[in-house]
């Protein structure tokens, strides 16, 4: 991987304005990939068609052109590329790794299903060696889920360090296509990024444990493994995350509070890319850009701070 070309990616879901943590994931990313020469590839994705659409994407390239955040190529939009996702859905199929899922929303969240300390679910195999007349009785269309090995993955994460999984007892079979044909996040990533030859991928600390099963795919796939760093939450002074749900700041709003280098400056700062809230441009963040000034912890920023620029 140190031999290629950075490639790097910006992936947004076009649902809303981009709010901070989109912008600081997006910055860092940009940072890393231009500081040493590489390439930005955006990505638009829309899986879900009923909470996305093509005017709140040509939005957020406004706002990533606004930024400066500029990118080389704009690769299809997720929901563009089922055609695509077939062909390795059937490759998983050919290996024998896939299973029709008849289990429904309910049965899988209940009190008795099984769940990590955390609350998080795990699949405990009930679809995996159902006969085909058990199948059959069903009568309607099901999820598709992938095996997944009793196998640890570890992710070597630029900015969280080490990183281990067990899928088999950390999430269980994964579903990689729902019952309304539409595929799952994991399954349209790996083959998104890999296709596009994404050699590095920068989001949020919230995905972190997303990667050993994009890692997984990608061995299945016959796709290398990309580099990775999560980068740390933005938290409101009580913790809470910030989010699109906070309007006062989306871009729609900043953009008439700040200036470009005005909001880069504060988001630089609140990284410890630079020891002062300063007016600062991309050019010099390039310069100076190290991944050793990034902290793995959540960053907490005070959005009245953010109330008044200009």
């Amino acid at each position: 991987m140190a031999d290629l070309k950075p490639v790097g990616r910006f992936a947004p879901t076009p649902s809303g304005r981009m709010h901070l943590g989109n912008v600081f994931a997006a910055l860092i990313a940009w940072l890393s990939v231009r500081s040493r020469d590489g390439e930005m590839v955006l990505r638009m994705e829309d899986l879900d068609t009923q909470r996305t659409s093509p005017e709140c994407a040509e939005i957020l390239r406004d706002d990533l052109r606004w930024l400066g955040l500029t990118w080389d190529r704009e690769t299809p939009a997720q929901s563009r590329r089922s055609a695509v996702y077939d062909r390795y859905f059937e490759m998983l199929r050919e290996k024998g790794l896939l299973y029709p899922c008849y289990c429904t929303r309910s049965q899988l969240h209940s009190v008795n299903a099984p769940h990590l300390s955390d609350g998080t679910y795990v699949y405990p195999g009930t679809c995996r060696n159902l006969t085909e007349e058990a199948r059959a009785a069903f009568h309607r269309d099901p999820a598709w889920r992938v095996t997944v090995p009793d196998r640890v993955w570890t992710v070597e994460d630029k900015i969280q360090g080490t990183y281990r999984s067990n899928l088999a007892t950390d999430c269980g079979d994964m579903v990689v296509r729902r019952a309304d044909g539409v595929y799952v996040y994991q399954l349209a990533v790996t083959v998104d990024d890999g296709e596009a030859g994404v050699t590095e991928v920068v989001r949020g600390m919230d995905l972190l444990s997303s990667a050993p099963r994009q890692m997984y795919l990608q061995e299945l796939f016959g796709f290398p493994h990309p580099q990775y760093a999560h980068v740390p939450m933005l938290l409101s002074p009580d913790g809470r995350r910030l989010s699109k749900r906070d309007r006062d700041l989306d871009l729609g709003v900043l953009r008439q509070r700040f200036t470009r280098e005005q909001l880069l400056g504060e988001l630089a700062f609140a990284a410890g890319l630079i020891d002062r809230a300063v007016p600062v441009s991309l050019g010099e963040l390039t310069k100076a850009f190290s991944w050793n000034f990034l902290a793995g912890e959540s960053i907490f920023l005070d959005p009245a701070r953010l109330g008044n620029a200009k």
